[in-house]
């Protein structure tokens, strides 16, 4: 099987994966926080498995903002109005959208409270709240910093704000990546945007440069990557990894200047991607652990903290399954599967669940890595001998193929989602 079929057998499987669900009189009420790849996902599958059931998605924004693809962004190699997509399908579907923020949740009353004082009551709660930035991790970092060395992490204003950072550098100028520890929120992001801003630096900046500040001594694809910026960005980036003095432990907004242990980088633009954890509904509804992520059962996705939630995507402790959307997409699936046999009295069947990230080097050259994971020992865990990397030594017409796959890949996945 190649990676296309791979792919559009990953998505036909996830997305047929169950039948409807035998619903009892009361029409089960399940409430869904957070409107992205998982939330939107979930609300939908949710629907397909039982026209009874009473799906609500609450969620704040009017338009969803995708991050797959966004570094093309920081680029300049595509619009950001390319990354949004509302949420007027889903309302076609039945689904009860609620434009609000939910503030708390009382898990033994089973309500969720929105911000102006509302209380939705649930049978089954989902969450999805993506990610949020900790921001007490990095000494000198906080939110009116990152209006200065932007994350843009989460995609939007802060994405736009980095490109205009870019565009407006002179010629010769240092732009500074700072990576983080894992866990974090798409492991590849990073290294995919030092490719395309290397690519914009090689053609519009050639006399600049750019430095990856690592808190890690390995990455996802790290071959693939290093052996693509040899080829198409050799003295232009450098990777400096932990073992080398690539932690950032502080930075200085006044300077531009971000320190580690070995030395000083004062960058012309300075991209500081900082620890992360769960979206900040998961603490207030006590499904997150010390660690700031939430830890769930790898059949069902529902917490191990609070019966009757269930939690979705980047936020969830997901094992070897990486935070990715088409991770969060598999999960809300399973996600809405279990709830509907559970609603039922049933019991959930252990699942498996693909995943296929792409990343892209230049416009024409994109390399991928596939995985496919199951519970083993309370957790999901890769499937010996499953999934893999792109080949190391694929012709450039492989890699300008699977660059046209990752298009079609988001073509595929937001159709899906949000129609």
């Amino acid at each position: 099987m190649n990676r296309r079929e791979f792919l559009n057998s990953a998505l036909a499987a996830s997305t047929a994966m169950f039948a409807p669900a035998v619903i009892g009189q009361a029409a089960p009420r399940v409430v869904v926080v957070g409107g992205g790849f998982a939330g939107a996902s979930c609300a939908r599958a949710l629907r397909n498995a039982g026209p009874r059931i009473a799906v609500t998605l609450v969620e704040a924004s009017a338009t969803f903002t995708a991050c797959p693809f966004s570094n093309a962004v920081i680029a300049g190699l595509r619009e950001l109005s390319a990354q949004q997509f509302t949420y007027e399908r889903l309302i076609a579907d039945g689904i009860s959208l609620v434009r609000a923020t939910a503030s708390a949740i009382d898990a033994q009353a089973r309500q969720v409270t929105l911000a102006d004082g509302t209380r939705l009551p649930y049978d089954r709660l989902v969450l999805a709240p993506g990610i949020d930035i900790r921001w007490d991790a990095l000494p000198g970092y906080g939110e009116s910093v990152a209006e200065r060395m932007p994350h843009a992490w989460k995609a939007g204003e802060q994405t736009l704000l980095l490109r205009r950072q870019l565009e407006s550098m002179e010629d010769g100028g240092l732009v500074v990546i700072s990576a983080p520890a894992n866990p974090f929120r798409c492991p590849p992001g990073p290294y995919e945007r030092a490719s395309l801003i290397a690519h914009y630096l090689k053609a519009r900046k050639p006399r600049s440069k750019l430095i990856v500040l690592d808190a890690k001594d390995a990455f996802s694809k790290q071959r693939l990557f290093q052996n693509a910026w040899t080829e198409l960005y050799a003295g232009l980036l450098e990777w400096i990894p932990l073992s080398k003095g690539g932690k950032v432990i502080s930075v200085d907004a006044a300077t531009n200047t971000l320190a580690t242990d070995f030395g000083r980088h004062r960058a012309a633009v300075a991209n500081v991607i900082p620890p992360q954890k769960a979206g900040r509904i998961a603490e207030a509804a006590g499904v997150a652990d010390r660690s700031g992520w939430c830890p769930v059962d790898p059949a069902s996705f529902e917490s191990k903290l609070q019966p009757g939630i269930h939690v979705i995507g980047d936020a969830a402790i997901a094992g070897a399954m990486p935070k990715s959307a088409f991770a969060a997409n598999a999960q809300a699936k399973v996600c809405a599967e279990a709830m509907a046999v559970l609603l039922n009295g049933g019991v959930p069947s252990a699942p498996k669940m693909i995943n296929t990230c792409y990343s892209l080097v230049s416009p024409d050259y994109g390399i991928s890595v596939a995985g496919v994971y199951r519970p083993a020992d309370g957790q999901l865990t890769e499937v010996p001998g499953s999934g893999g990397v792109s080949p190391v030594d694929a012709p450039r017409a492989t890699r300008a193929l699977e660059a046209a796959m990752a298009e079609g890949w988001f073509r595929t996945i937001t159709g899906e989602v949000f129609g």
